[in-house]
């Protein structure tokens, strides 16, 4: 590899960098003013919406295990990317829809499901394959891949910044007929993502060595090996079907009786145990690839205590910022869905900060491990809601408190956010053998999906006047103790993921 490759990163990132900016404007946008325009146009209680909210959350990262193993299986990469576009498209208009006819809160109610269900399936398709091709970008074992992939999370953090701001500027005015136009500005730039994409993908789209990237499934080309004695054949195995099966049915009957009959919260965490049992029981898996993928599994699972956290943007601290923050600036009243905006821009603002700290740090052979980015992003999670906490602890009830606190939350998190999230993505892309790519950025999703809908669980816990309420061994009774419930989980997950960290990098083998 020369040395101007080493310092430079290929126009492709640059290209997938616009396109998933883009894709997250659209995101982002109608994210921010959601359970604005459940509680203030569809007059929902804050419980059911932030139960609507993660289920939402929720199938969005679990969907990406569908668009994950038809991209490996059928359709590979590029025809996934341009179908999730579509669908996602489609599921904005309906929730522009949806809006138009607020006043007919029935037909709005089942437009905002058409809606949220076209996002949910065109996030899936595009979500986990948009990510997976930027390491195809790069030669495996390519130092630049931590930094690769911080620079595309920046990007996604460009198009998040901006979009709270346009689409809450537009919608979140306080005349519920205005979350429309928020809606409206979300499709449009989900239909400009879908444009560039179509037009520049085959000009970016390809690897180090000039050759297209992402048009054949990858299991398609194992097929072909197969053939030829390269791989040993895949066979099908009956007895494992049906213990899967099984399983299956046993745990989504224990979740349903666990969780009230949630239906969608029983998918999820079924999902959540199977899938990777799938996956990990592979006969085609060295001893080798099972332990990094075990790697990705465990560290999976600290990561929904960080997602369930931090996730409380979209929804409990969006009412915190609505409700409790006081937002006048030289008396004028800034928009609570603005508050959703400090995180993206401090995560643009610091991302080529981490991006060079890895890189050098690389260089000199001091890089931490995978596993112990995780762990510090848990603790500067823990970090940020006892701040809040201690802002928030001994205020009449109904006062407003200073933005800052709030503000203070968002940096800590993004420092946190930038530790763990663009690094677990290209991990996830290190570790997984390459005919298992797509799926186990799926795998990676479906605990996010696990953490977006227990983060609709906690929100519920927001206090509200005349109902108690309670978490494990928590009494709920005010805002302090609803913020010290994150501050206790994120805390012991990042002790005991520091614990682990050296076991964990050994199993991977050389892979930082």
């Amino acid at each position: 590899m020369s040395e101007n490759i080493k310092q430079s990163h290929p126009k492709g990132l640059y290209f997938v960098f616009a396109t998933g900016m883009s894709e997250r404007f659209s995101y982002y946008g109608m994210r921010a003013i959601f359970v604005l325009y459940l509680i203030k146009a569809l007059l929902m209680d804050k419980e059911f919406a932030s139960a609507i909210y993660g289920n939402y959350t929720g199938l969005v990262y679990l969907t990406p295990l569908i668009g994950g193993y038809v991209a490996d299986r059928y359709l590979g990469m590029r025809r996934s990317i341009f179908w999730g576009a579509v669908l996602m498209v489609l599921g904005q208009l309906f929730m522009f829809a949806s809006a138009l006819n607020y006043q007919s809160t029935e037909l709005a109610r089942w437009l905002m499901y058409c809606g949220l269900a076209g996002l949910i399936f065109g996030n899936g398709f595009f979500k986990p394959n948009i990510s997976t091709i930027v390491g195809q970008l790069y030669e495996r074992g390519d130092k630049r891949l931590d930094s690769a992939y911080t620079i595309f999370y920046m990007g996604v953090n460009v198009g998040a910044f901006l979009s709270p701001l346009l689409c809450g500027f537009l919608g979140d005015t306080g005349n519920p007929a205005d979350f429309r136009w928020g809606f409206l500005v979300a499709a449009v730039m989900m239909g400009l993502s879908l444009i560039l994409y179509i037009t520049q993908k085959n000009k970016y789209l390809v690897g180090p060595d000039g050759t297209a990237i992402g048009i054949h499934a990858p299991r398609k080309a194992d097929k072909a090996k197969e053939k030829n004695n390269e791989l040993p054949k895949e066979k099908l195995n009956v007895k494992k079907l049906m213990v899967l099966a099984g399983g299956v049915v046993l745990l989504f009957s224990l979740f349903m009786v666990l969780f009230d009959k949630d239906v969608i919260g029983a998918i999820i965490y079924t999902a959540c145990i199977v899938v990777p049992a799938y996956v990990i029981t592979d006969s085609s898996l060295s001893k080798i690839e099972k332990q990094r993928i075990w790697v990705i599994f465990i560290i999976a699972f600290f990561v929904i205590f960080f997602w369930s956290a931090f996730e409380q943007a979209g929804a409990s601290l969006t009412y915190f910022a609505d409700e409790q923050t006081d937002r006048n600036i030289l008396g004028w009243e800034m928009p609570a869905s603005w508050f959703q905006s400090f995180n993206p821009i401090f995560v643009v603002a610091f991302a080529p900060l981490f991006s060079m700290m890895w890189l050098r740090l690389g260089r000199k052979n001091m890089e931490p491990a995978s596993p112990t980015k995780q762990a510090i992003g848990l603790f500067l999670l823990s970090l940020g809601y006892l701040l809040i906490a201690f802002g928030v602890k001994g205020a009449a009830p109904g006062a407003k408190v200073s933005m800052l606190w709030l503000t203070g939350l968002y940096f800590i998190h993004s420092m946190g956010e930038l530790a763990l999230s663009p690094i677990g993505l290209s991990m996830v892309n290190k570790l997984s053998p390459v005919r298992f790519a797509s799926l186990m950025m799926g795998v990676w999703y479906l605990s996010m999906a696990t953490a977006n809908k227990f983060a609709g669980v906690l929100s519920g816990l927001y206090p509200e006047a005349g109902k108690p309420k309670s978490f494990i061994v928590f009494q709920i009774t005010d805002l302090y103790d609803f913020f010290m419930v994150f501050v206790v989980m994120s805390a012991i997950a990042s002790v005991i993921l520091f614990a682990l960290s050296k076991t964990l990098q050994k199993l991977m083998h050389g892979v930082r």
